[in-house]
């Protein structure tokens, strides 16, 4: 099942120095249709304006990914943690039994992220965080995972959850198989370009919906970025 969900259809919020939009219900926007896709809760594309960005605020029990797709976001958190993560790369935190933290575009561009939302398997852990730069000449042509809840991903950065999040880019006419297996459920949005698949075509910040798929084709129309969550 390949379900596409295009950009102008997702939920909005514009506040200025943050124009967010959202793939999954959250904070005032609530489709009963789109909650969750399997443990993946929150898909959030999120501009935000040069020096802004979120004060200090909780977590817990659950693992937030950042992708960040242009300018950089710089975190800081109430275990002494600290770190600016640019454009290509990701940051992970483990909100586990309670984190508190801030996210500000400290750059004098804007910033435009991905963030993410994946359910644990469990809870009661300590929370942590964690980055790493992820070049794209690494995943250019094939996917690499870049976040993942499993021990065999030793180059990912590690979360708390049956999930992987895994990047690509793909020049103009290049493909590339994901071997998703028919009882995990994926989420996909190009961060730039377009894509087909099953003769669809996805354009940048789309989503697709994706179940009972044995292994996911994707071609690229132009060159393209592109993110996918594999979710339990």
């Amino acid at each position: 099942m390949i379900e596409h969900r295009p950009f102008e259809t997702l939920g909005a919020a514009n506040h200025g120095w943050l124009d967010a939009h959202h793939h999954f219900s959250f904070a005032e926007y609530h489709d009963p249709a789109r909650v969750h896709w399997g443990n993946l809760r929150v898909w959030n594309d999120d501009t935000i304006a040069p020096g802004t960005g979120f004060p200090p605020h909780p977590h817990r029990d659950m693992e937030i990914i950042t992708y960040v797709r242009e300018g950089a976001i710089t975190h800081q958190d109430n275990l002494g943690n600290k770190g600016r993560t640019e454009a290509g790369d990701v940051q992970v935190m483990s909100a586990g039994t309670g984190i508190r933290h801030s996210e500000y575009n400290l750059e004098d561009i804007t910033t435009k992220i991905f963030q993410i939302w994946i359910i644990p398997t469990h809870q009661g852990d300590a929370p942590q965080w964690g980055a790493k730069p992820f070049p794209k000449g690494e995943r250019s042509g094939h996917f690499v995972t870049l976040a993942s809840g499993y021990a065999e991903d030793t180059d990912a950065l590690p979360i708390r959850t049956n999930a992987r999040v895994v990047g690509a880019t793909l020049k103009a006419g290049e493909t590339a198989d994901y071997p998703l297996g028919g009882t995990r459920k994926a989420y996909l949005v190009p961060a730039i370009g377009s894509v087909r698949i099953e003769e669809q075509t996805i354009k940048a910040r789309d989503g697709v919906a994706i179940s009972d798929v044995e292994v996911l084709r994707v071609t690229a129309i132009e060159d393209s970025e592109i993110v996918l969550v594999d979710a339990a």
